[in-house]
């Protein structure tokens, strides 16, 4: 008979969003085709870290379990990625867990992405249009338009970009490469380009497109790799001609 093998973790864990965190370890009985996510149920079934002792289980946060909502980021050896698709035959031990630092601490694993949430309202990322009756067959999308613009559409919101992103953190005000992007999405869509010019306003002001520090760290931690630098480059461009435009129309 061969000799059970283990999944080594060592999980940051932190009780509150006040206390301080701490590591605690655990060892996992190994079984094929494991990801993070069916490793970290282990442990809650059975809540018992390496030197034997009983504990609370490890908080996280998932859904959809195959890389399309976001909810379970964090940071799996050392990289922001979505802890449904971390693959454990793919992952050097022992696999260390944290939380993105990038957010809010909810507990252990689970963070708060509010601040995310906020700056999409903040940049007007939806379609401000009646919908509580038919309004007919609207603009037609451009097929070119249409194919890039879908790549920005798959973006889940997990907050990997904004834990790349040096730019990003409590003592900037820099909204993120996520919320930017967004504009860019919106802003080609037909009827989303009727709110082109408030868009472009929110993102030139204090937090905005210019503090971006142009780092390129945000393509390369996205999951759906998204051409997220390209939307900078873009919006900074775009963001310039509005500019022009605002001071030779001003009175």
């Amino acid at each position: 008979m061969s000799e059970q093998k283990f999944i080594h973790l060592i999980v940051e864990r932190q009780d509150s969003p006040q206390s301080s965190p701490y590591t605690e370890e655990f060892k996992v009985p190994y079984r094929k085709n494991m990801n993070v996510i069916s490793t970290l149920m282990e442990v809650q079934k059975n809540p018992v870290n390496a030197k034997g002792h009983r504990t609370t289980p490890v908080v996280w946060e998932c859904n959809c379990l195959e890389e399309v909502c976001g909810a379970c980021s964090m940071v799996v050896n050392g990289k922001p990625q979505q802890a449904c698709t971390a693959l454990i035959d793919k992952l050097e031990q022992p696999i260390r867990l944290a939380p993105l630092s990038s957010f809010q601490i909810i507990r252990d694993l689970m963070i708060d992405r509010q601040v995310m949430f906020d700056s999409l309202k903040k940049v007007k990322a939806w379609i401000p249009i009646d919908g509580t009756y038919d309004l007919g067959p609207g603009p037609r999308f451009a097929e070119r338009e249409r194919q890039w613009a879908y790549e920005l559409s798959k973006c889940m919101t997990c907050g990997c970009c904004m834990e790349a992103c040096p730019n990003f953190n409590e003592r900037s005000e820099f909204i993120g490469p996520a919320p930017i992007n967004q504009v860019r999405l919106f802003n080609v869509h037909p009827t989303g380009a009727m709110n082109k010019e408030e868009r472009l306003e929110s993102i030139m002001g204090r937090g905005g497109i210019t503090d971006c520090g142009n780092s390129q760290n945000c393509v390369q931690a996205c999951p759906k790799e998204i051409p997220l630098t390209t939307s900078l480059a873009d919006l900074n461009k775009q963001t310039t001609k509005h500019a022009f435009k605002n001071w030779l129309t001003k009175e």
